[in-house]
């Protein structure tokens, strides 16, 4: 997978990128990541990626055409600067048409929810592009020019869409085959069933007069997946009751689901 990165602050990402599973990923080749520096589609000598809000306002907002002149020339693998202060594409480029452009997700408290449903959604996809908008908010015409998906990974806002174009990522790559080691992991984690995961318990078996459940050391596998069903359960019914809202007054007996 291909995942592609506009933002005002490319350096951000130099840490959350090159470290861990993401790194050995990028290294093996099973992720290709690319950084885009945002002001480089610009057309004045300050760089400019923001003006003041028609209308007035506080605050100022991030200028469309800078977006749009970006994300065209991320699309077609041009450098950003190739398409820097025009207001149509140059003629000697071949530009991606609309529909065919690659899904591009703009990070935004009024986007879609992230869940995992949408991450695996995402997952599947070959090539993926992260907008990340900065200061009072974004142009409207982004949304219509650049972006196929509006993302929101919940309800609070943040300084800007780096973090929330992290979390995305993590949550997106860790579904593509060969990213992570276990590839069970993945289809046992939270929400993946529906509901929350079920307690883990490692070494040692004592710890401040604490102990691990006797039914994880009993050697009886049937046993162990039905407390863990049941744990799950449990769990999300005391912290996640949303999640059960369509399964109805218990019954017993309940399979995982």
């Amino acid at each position: 997978m291909r995942i592609d990165i506009l933002s005002i602050f490319p350096e951000w990402f130099a840490g959350p990128l090159t470290t861990s599973l993401l790194a050995k990923a990028a290294a093996r080749g099973t992720l290709d990541l690319r950084v885009h520096d945002l002001r480089e589609a610009t057309r004045d000598r300050h760089r400019t990626v923001d003006a003041t809000p028609y209308g007035g306002g506080a605050g100022m907002v991030m200028r469309a055409d800078v977006w749009v002149n970006a994300a065209e020339a991320v699309w077609n693998d041009l450098p950003l600067a190739t398409t820097a202060g025009a207001t149509e594409p140059p003629p000697d480029a071949v530009y991606v048409a609309g529909g065919a452009r690659p899904r591009t997700l703009l990070l935004t408290p009024r986007g879609r929810p992230l869940t995992q449903a949408y991450a695996r959604e995402l997952a599947d996809e070959s090539r993926l592009v992260l907008c990340c908008g900065r200061y009072e908010g974004i142009d409207e015409r982004v949304h219509d020019l650049v972006a196929t998906d509006e993302v929101s990974i919940g309800d609070y806002v943040l300084f800007g869409g780096e973090v929330a174009a992290a979390v995305v990522i993590e949550a997106v790559t860790r579904l593509v085959p060969g990213v992570v080691g276990n590839e069970a992991s993945p289809r046992d984690e939270s929400f993946t069933s529906g509901l929350l995961e079920y307690p883990h318990y490692t070494r040692p078996a004592q710890l401040r007069g604490r102990g691990v459940p006797d039914v994880l050391t009993s050697g009886d596998h049937g046993a162990v997946e039905r407390w863990r069903t049941e744990q799950a359960r449990a769990l999300t019914r005391a912290r996640r009751p949303d999640l059960l809202a369509d399964e109805g007054p218990p019954t017993g007996g309940h399979a995982a689901g």
